[in-house]
């Protein structure tokens, strides 16, 4: 369709046009939010030749709305809570969600970092990537992740978002760079050719493969 990309790699390249700006930036890491933002942000610090991780966010849903989050967990033990929903649950709810998706952000951050350091981010510039935006909720949770790890300048970008969620995220950081913002979104696969479920395998090997890190991780 018009106004679409043939695949993440593709998105990747426009994005990374529209971030020429930190360019071999040393302070810089490109993080991408898995499984989705990774394929994207691997194209991305390619092309500006600076650091590219792995951000594992877990949602933390509503056992009976599990679409509806009351916060989020990030990599070192970081837990953001929406207490307007969290206030309403049960601790024993709350304890069950929390058990189950620490095991999940555990198992992948082992798969995904294999062997290496924990994600350091203090002092530095994230730039936060994923292949889309349309509710938000991943965004706002990786966002708020990136503050607690004391981030010095957080940067949202995605090649595609609805303007709802680009609104509600703006402030949130201190940039967001989005190039195709439609007047009309339903999802982000229809924006993409190629919108395939991306692996586990992927994102490892876009990470072993990446010809820069964050210092300590190499």
């Amino acid at each position: 369709m018009e106004g679409s990309f043939p695949n993440r790699a593709a998105a990747g390249a426009a994005l990374a046009d529209a971030l020429s700006g930190y360019a071999r930036r040393r302070d810089a890491v490109v993080l991408g939010l898995v499984r989705g933002g990774m394929p994207v942000a691997a194209t991305v610090a390619a092309r500006l030749g600076i650091a590219l991780d792995a951000l594992v966010i877990r949602k933390l849903g509503v056992p009976w709305a599990p679409e509806v989050a009351f916060g989020a967990l990030g990599p070192g033990g970081i837990v953001v809570r929406n207490d307007d929903v969290a206030g309403r649950l049960e601790r024993d709810d709350i304890d069950a969600v929390l058990s189950r998706e620490t095991a999940e952000l555990v198992r992948r951050e082992a798969r995904y970092r294999g062997g290496r350091p924990a994600l350091t981010l203090r002092d530095r510039v994230a730039v936060l990537v994923d292949d889309g935006l349309a509710t938000g909720a991943s965004a706002r949770a990786a966002v708020a992740v990136a503050r607690a790890l004391e981030a010095a300048r957080v940067v949202l970008a995605v090649p595609v978002g609805s303007t709802r969620a680009l609104r509600a995220l703006e402030p949130l950081v201190d940039e967001l760079v989005c190039p195709l913002r439609p007047p009309v979104f339903g999802a982000v696969s229809e924006f993409y050719d190629d919108f395939h479920q991306v692996t586990d395998a992927e994102v490892a090997e876009a990470l072993d493969s990446a010809d820069v890190r964050p210092p300590g991780t190499v």
